[in-house]
């Protein structure tokens, strides 16, 4: 066979001229870098006004870093709002190129869901409603279904066999939807998509990557996908998820500020990434041959937390596709995109834990030969999205160590001459406050802008509730992330420094479901903020009034972590500010198709196959229940049971399970002829030569029984 040419497609027309893309880029970065150098400017004067010290020297460095990131992440919006007044026909909208097209298909895709140990009743409703809307397109035979697990919970594994069976029943899938577990999951997710591309990916054209909480409109994945037919250059095409199902006060505050915000930094993001743009890891179609030849990533050098695999492969992998001249666009208008957000700030932080690892491991690839300008911001975004925090903190001790040095000094400092009182005529403290304003503009700017969108464009205001509601919604989430963003400055600082120190995060399922923190829980994991503001705050009243009213915001963030993390993670008072339309998106006002199909999915439950129940959960089911048993055993590989696994097999039905280590229930669970011999070892031998847990399972079905007939 001949090789097969990856290189991207230089004929045609490319969708976004180069000499345009460098010029947006130039006018954007250009702005960045000429308000941040105006704003360090004026604050060195103001040092050399008020007399230079040691201090002022890391200050201002620190300060040239923290009001960049700031700087960047207004001009975002701002861009992002002058884009939106351009009207969306001058916009940059790749999806475009699949306006007034039809018919069907020419290439097959395939739709994945990795997943770990999670709720498989729940996984399967979102699999059964994008499967459903795909089907009402009329393009179900263009795309296959794949449920990619590396889940280590041996019951949950069971749970994911007879969702995954019950789902194909359902729908007549069974050839249309697959399910795969691993047996090691090396390399964790990354691993797992690799496995997939490896095994399954030469029989398709590009693969859309879901996570287990996301949810895509069947309407708007055909037209992704009908972009990449009839684009060649296109290597990954980036939804923006819209996160929703929130109950918590947390998660309502996440998905409002995500849903009236979001917007306007999306489309500043694309005025100057364009084609350089980056992947996420999830609500994303990919180009499956680039994608096998390319982003394989390798291992760092070194030991983790720094060495090792890869965490946020996402980026990485964009960043490999990009380098070898394949474009990678972000769809902003593609609307039936979904996601669900952790539910209290304490799973936040757990989250962040393993987000931080994998950015700051980008510190070995950022300065990587050949990588595009895009490619290296991303990766500077990433990183800097948890350096900022200790960055912060450092910049607020050392501001705190100038106030005390110049409230406990006796020495008289010598004033210079100010650049800015020569030419503007303003005093010390004007000059103070105006650098103040300034900052406080660039921090509040994004919110203001989408507030006035919100307000003056009458479908969305309308979308929201109305003017009062989106008001009101504003202002608590603004005072709220007040609160918050110190605490959340703390954790990631220690997080920083334990990755320093050489601890690596383990891969933990994450919490979806929750009734809230626990008080006890609260103060353990915000122990260190708390005390870090009550000792903050007696430095700041010893130092003078006016210092402690300028840094009080974040020493009431710190004392008060706890209390706020309990009551944003409690779900009655998320429920409350539900029924007055505080805080509501307009996917609960007026849910889409997709959605309301998600919500009434109900393919993965059946009574008569089923491994959830109070006797029969599980391993149990597996064993004991002829159906699951035949789910279970029929999915394994046909081989001969050797002596020792025969043991094995007779120690689990004498001493029962938990007798058992779980690489050894692992194995037996792999072992086809073992299980059979287990399941017809229960229903025949004598209730006093087994174990007690299968002979409780056995009369379970009895007591169903007589509980049927009487009723009947």
């Amino acid at each position: 066979m001949a090789p097969v040419d990856l290189s991207p497609p230089n004929s045609g027309k490319a969708f976004f001229s180069s000499k345009a893309t460098q010029l947006r880029r130039i006018i954007f970065f250009g702005s960045v870098i000429l308000f941040n150098l105006l704003a360090s400017l004026w604050l060195a004067d103001l040092f050399w006004r008020i007399g230079l010290q040691k201090a002022h020297f890391p200050l201002l460095a620190i300060f040239v870093l923290l009001n960049g990131l700031l700087t960047l992440g207004s001009f975002h919006a701002i861009f992002g709002a002058f884009d939106m007044l351009r009207g969306v026909r001058r916009a940059a909208r790749i999806t475009k190129i699949a306006d007034g097209r039809s018919g069907p298909l020419d290439k097959r895709h395939a739709v994945v869901m990795p997943v770990y140990n999670e709720d498989s009743s729940r996984t399967c409703a979102r699999i059964e409603a994008i499967y459903r809307s795909i089907e009402a397109t009329g393009h179900l035979d263009s795309f296959d279904f794949f449920i990619l697990s590396d889940t280590r919970d041996l019951d949950l594994w069971v749970m994911e066999e007879t969702a995954w069976t019950n789902l194909c029943r359902k729908l007549g899938a069974f050839g249309r939807i697959y399910y795969r577990r691993r047996r090691t999951n090396e390399n964790r997710k990354a691993g797992n998509i690799g496995d997939f591309v490896r095994t399954w990916g030469g029989g398709y054209e590009a693969m859309l990557v879901l996570d287990a909480d996301s949810l895509m409109d069947g309407a708007d994945i055909v037209k992704m996908a009908r972009v990449m037919e009839a684009y060649p250059r296109l290597g990954i095409l980036q939804t923006p998820p819209k996160l929703i199902r929130g109950s918590s006060v947390f998660t309502r505050l996440q998905q409002f500020a995500m849903r009236l915000y979001g917007p306007v930094f999306i489309r500043g993001l694309n005025f100057w990434q364009l084609g350089g743009g980056s992947y996420w890891g999830h609500n994303a179609l990919i180009r499956l041959k680039p994608f096998s030849e390319f982003c394989e990533l390798p291992a760092l050098p070194g030991r983790e937390p720094f060495g090792g695999r890869i965490l946020s492969h996402d980026f990485v992998e964009a960043a490999l596709m990009v380098a070898e001249g394949w474009e990678v666009w972000l769809a902003w208008d593609i609307e039936g995109t979904y996601e669900e957000a952790p539910p209290t700030l304490v799973d936040h932080l757990i989250r962040d834990r393993r987000w931080c690892q994998g950015n700051l491991q980008h510190l070995w690839l950022i300065f990587a030969r050949k990588l595009p300008f895009t490619v290296r911001m991303h990766l500077f975004m990433g990183i800097m999205a948890y350096l900022g925090s200790p960055l912060w903190f450092l910049f607020l001790l050392l501001g705190t160590w100038v106030a005390w040095d110049r409230s406990t000094s006796e020495l008289s400092r010598l004033p210079f001459e100010s650049y800015v009182d020569r030419w503007f005529g303003f005093n010390g403290i004007e000059q103070s406050i105006i650098l103040t304003c300034f900052i406080f503009t660039l921090l509040f700017l994004p919110k203001i802008l989408s507030l006035l969108r919100a307000i003056f464009v009458p479908q969305i205001r309308k979308s929201f509730g109305g003017t009062f509601r989106i008001m009101t919604g504003v202002t608590l989430e603004s005072i709220v992330s007040i609160l918050l963003a110190p605490c959340i400055m703390a954790a990631h600082t220690l997080m920083v420094i334990s990755i320093l120190l050489g601890r690596a995060v383990g891969w933990g399922n994450q919490n979806r479901e929750t009734d809230g923190t626990t008080w006890g829980d609260a103060i353990r994991f915000h122990l260190f903020p708390t005390i870090l503001g009550i000792l903050w705050t007696v430095v700041a009243l010893n130092i003078d009034l006016t210092f402690t009213a300028w840094i009080s915001p974040i020493l009431l963030g710190l004392v008060l972590s706890a209390p706020v993390s309990v009551w944003t993670s409690r779900v009655r008072y998320g429920l409350k500010l539900a029924k007055h339309g505080i805080l509501s998106i307009p996917e609960e006002r007026n849910p889409t198709s997709v959605m309301l199909l998600a919500q009434e999915a109900r393919g993965a439950t059946d009574p008569a196959l089923n491994a959830s129940g109070e006797e029969r959960y599980g391993i149990i089911a597996a064993v004991v229940d002829p159906y699951v048993n035949g789910v279970h055993v029929s999915l394994l590989e046909n081989v001969e049971l050797r002596q020792n696994e025969e043991v094995l097999a007779e120690k689990c039905l004498i001493q029962g399970p938990g007798e058992l280590s779980k690489d050894e229930l692992s194995d037996l669970l792999y072992l086809g002829p073992a299980m059979l011999l287990m399941h017809r070892a229960v229903w025949l031998r004598p209730a006093d030569s087994i174990h007690p847990i299968w002979t409780q399972a056995v009369q379970s079905y009895r007591r169903r029984l007589y509980q049927t007939t009487n009723a009947a």
